[in-house]
């Protein structure tokens, strides 16, 4: 995807399988995010985040229920999107 800026870009497919600096960028942001998503579920009990990431499992979308959303919750996603946002 490009960015909207005026510098030369490439894009590049598969990058991660092509690139060690895609790949290695894409670990460290996945081990971020784990890591982020365990503080979240102290923060937010009830929603599952250090088992689920925030996925919509079954048990992430009783939290939903019966919590209702976050602020950290992607408010553009469905079933937010559907259920909660007016």
């Amino acid at each position: 995807m490009p960015i909207e800026l005026d510098l030369p870009q490439t894009k590049l497919i598969k990058g991660d399988a092509k690139s060690a600096s895609i790949s290695a960028a894409s670990i460290v942001a996945k081990v971020t995010r784990d890591h982020l998503m365990t503080f979240y579920d102290r923060v937010y009990p009830g929603y599952g985040f250090s088992q689920n990431d925030g996925y919509g499992t079954k048990q992430h979308l009783a939290g939903l229920v019966e919590h209702g959303t976050t602020p950290i919750h992607r408010m553009t996603f469905e079933p937010i999107k559907s259920k909660y946002v007016k």
